[in-house]
């Protein structure tokens, strides 16, 4: 039992190593069989980044307005992260705007910098969730900052188990597969959150917010499909973002 504990909360800081930047063991055993199989905590780690994420929205809006505690929240994400998300929404939009097929995009999303069309991306993305939170009452909000970054990461595993990836450089090394067990824990865990939201907002908003971001998260991936074929580290990123982003949408279409 303790083996198979141990063994599990290595692979939870294996998907913490991946998609934060967390100060973790520098011994942490890590393999590509390791790495797949931490995949399925993806929503997991989504739920860590929303509760931080909450935690300071509710805090700082006890004595700040609801704008700036939401902007405060937000680099706290961005603290954990590094900018991951972002800078591969940024990178994503750019290569495939500017670049003409599968191989000029890979290049123009593994170069430095980031360019116009990138920084309005991530801009009116980010734009676009202060307006929708800032709009909720403090703990719609608060639960919505929670259950998004997890609907978010459930449709990173399923953009990994769905679309091939591509050996391109990216932000970070993604482990390309998962398996069908990991795919049902991710699964799972995300539902047992959403419950506990639903019960809280009610069934109907809910469901609306689940839509939502998997909507987004769809019709980003079926451009993935159409333009580059695939997947590559920066385009996780993206996913995680459109997907988080949809999800407020939804619900606030509810509300």
């Amino acid at each position: 039992m303790k083996d198979t504990l141990r063994l599990e909360w290595q692979l939870y800081q294996l998907a913490l190593r991946f998609l934060t930047c967390l100060p973790l063991a520098r011994n942490l055993q890590e393999s590509d069989d390791l790495r797949v199989r931490a995949n399925k905590y993806f929503p997991l780690v989504g739920a860590l980044l929303g509760v931080v994420g909450a935690v300071t929205f509710w805090m700082m809006a006890q004595w700040l307005p609801v704008s700036a505690a939401l902007i405060l929240a937000l680099v706290m994400g961005l603290m954990i992260t590094g900018g991951f998300f972002e800078e591969g929404l940024a990178k994503s939009i750019e290569g495939m705007h500017r670049g003409e097929g599968q191989t000029q995009i890979l290049q123009m999303m593994a170069g430095p910098g980031l360019g116009l069309f990138g920084a309005i991306s991530v801009a009116l993305v980010v734009a676009m969730k202060l307006i929708l939170l800032s709009h909720m009452d403090l703990g719609t909000a608060g639960a919505a900052m929670i259950l998004a970054p997890v609907i978010a990461m459930m449709a990173v595993v399923h953009v990994i188990a769905t679309t091939p990836y591509l050996h391109g450089e990216g932000l970070r090394a993604a482990a390309p597969y998962i398996t069908a067990s990991g795919y049902r824990f991710a699964l799972g865990s995300m539902a047992a959150i959403w419950l506990c939201f639903a019960f809280y907002v009610g069934f109907l908003p809910a469901a609306c917010a689940w839509a939502g971001g998997t909507i987004c998260a769809q019709l980003f991936r079926s451009r993935l499909v159409g333009k580059l074929r695939g997947y590559n580290s920066d385009c996780l990123g993206a996913v995680m973002l459109f997907a988080e982003t949809g999800s407020y949408l939804g619900l606030s279409l509810w509300l």
